[in-house]
């Protein structure tokens, strides 16, 4: 690897901006061969399970933000080809305002970062701040905001960003990987800035968080008949597998998902391998998740300790190719990680996070259909929260906006050289690149909301299934 001097790196930024300057960023207008926003959902279902495509239409169909929460491909072909800084960061490549949130660390701690990994890759930079600040412009008008606070919230994305890149790239690169934000630390700063009846709001939703463990889940999601552990059914969200496939096939695929528990344990560290050998497998249930991830294969283990009352329930979902795969320039990709795509999502997710679950690893499983699929785990539920985004009045969104503009720029000084990209945003008050990234988000909402009539009219005529009531 060669290292480069401080005023080297800075002037890579520097001459990254010269190539590519700032009114570059703002560039939206589709190409004329762009694809058909319906085409790509449709291919996008050929390698999911067909009775949850419905489901998944369903859910994007809801609203603008609802399809933007679903459209990362879309997006992602968007801007491939389109000309980058070439700086290179482990890329979240779904980083919408929905896709940030609480969870608990090893020390039981609440955190705030990124928590959704299934399309990260190595990328450029830009291509998730661009993604963040647009997710930020189609909430503000779902919520009803004026445009001036729409272009309010966009803009404090992209000078979060700015303002916390340059504070990493003054730091020592220890104090760069260490640096995490507490919710206890956070509280604090809030407390000063936002009004009594809104830290209302954000206290219970914190509160919410706290109470989210094994055993709350097990309240909602399991039961105890006849002395086992089994899954309460809820279709079509949660389906014990005993009622979903015939016996001979229930008791091949629970044979198959336990191996694949053994096998992934080889990627964790040895005390927790200690750790996850103490529990026992009890039961096991197909589980929908999100939006865009509707149709993958996702299961949930229910695992007991030394009794019912010491449940654990682990997450066992399929990660396909990233959205990014075939689009990041040649220089971004990994053969190795594009090969076993469990394994990309945990190590991006490991590169990217501050702190991260400590049952998070990765395993390839071959179904009963005699088909290998890639697959991570980690746990259900632990301690996590999200911000009830449909709710948020705009001078909450704002406070958001600069928690999680700030916290994109954490994760990227992780994996990227905050000291090119901070020399490419430029100096304080210097705000070309972030109105430049607004400029794009308010014209790709543009370009959102116009895919999303065409969604909605391919469920009208046919061309898309889609559930209702659920």
């Amino acid at each position: 690897m060669t290292h480069l001097s401080l005023e080297e790196r800075a002037a890579r930024g520097r001459a990254a901006r010269a190539e590519v300057p700032a009114d570059a960023q703002a560039d939206a207008v589709p190409t004329p061969d762009r694809a058909d926003p319906v085409a790509v959902l449709e291919q996008q279902g050929s390698s999911r399970v067909p009775d949850l495509l419905p489901l998944r239409h369903a859910r994007m169909a809801v609203s603008a933000f609802t399809f933007y929460r679903g459209a990362a491909r879309l997006m992602a072909l968007d801007l491939a080809g389109r000309p980058t800084s070439g700086l290179g960061v482990q890329a979240c490549g779904d980083a919408h305002l929905s896709n940030f949130g609480m969870y608990a660390s090893p020390e039981r701690r609440l955190v705030f970062d990124l928590n959704d990994f299934d399309e990260t890759h190595r990328g450029p930079w830009e291509w998730d701040l661009k993604r963040l600040v647009t997710s930020f412009v189609v909430a503000a008008r779902d919520n009803g905001s004026t445009p001036k606070q729409q272009r309010r919230a966009a803009l404090t994305v992209g000078l979060a960003y700015q303002e916390a890149m340059a504070s990493f790239a003054g730091m020592r690169t220890l104090d760069v990987w260490y640096t995490r934000i507490e919710v206890e630390e956070l509280l604090e700063r809030l407390r000063s800035t936002v009004k009594a009846g809104r830290m209302k709001k954000v206290d219970k939703n914190i509160a919410k968080a706290r109470s989210r463990d094994s055993l709350k889940a097990f309240g909602k999601l399991a039961e105890v008949v006849d002395g086992r552990m089994r899954f309460r059914a809820d279709p079509p969200l949660l389906v014990p597998v005993e009622d979903l496939l015939p016996d001979g096939a229930v008791h091949d695929l629970t044979a198959q998902l336990t191996g694949l528990v053994g096998g992934y344990r080889r990627t964790l560290s040895a005390d927790r391998r200690l750790l996850l050998d103490r529990f026992r497998p009890e039961a096991l249930a197909r589980k929908v998740v999100g939006v865009g991830s509707v149709g993958t294969r996702c299961w949930v283990m229910l695992l007991s300790g030394r009794d019912e009352d010491d449940p654990l329930f682990l997450q066992i979902k399929e990660a396909q190719a990233s959205v990014l795969a075939d689009l990041v320039p040649e220089e971004f990709r990994d053969a190795h990680l594009d090969h076993q795509e469990g394994e990309r999502v945990v190590t991006g997710q490991r590169i990217t996070q501050a702190t991260s679950d400590i049952f998070l690893g990765w395993d390839r499983l071959t179904g009963i259909d005699g088909q290998e699929r890639d697959f991570y785990v980690r746990q259900l539920r632990d301690m996590k929260g999200s911000a009830l985004v449909e709710e948020m009045e705009p001078a909450a969104l704002e406070v958001y906006a600069r928690l999680c503009g700030g916290a994109l720029a954490r994760a990227h000084a992780r994996s990227g050289d905050p000291v090119a990209i901070a020399a490419y945003l430029g100096e304080p008050g210097d705000e070309a690149v972030a109105e430049a990234m607004v400029a794009f988000g308010e014209s790709y909402a543009d370009q959102n909301a116009r895919d999303h009539a065409a969604m909605v009219a391919a469920i009208a005529d046919g061309r898309l299934p889609a559930a209702e009531g659920v």
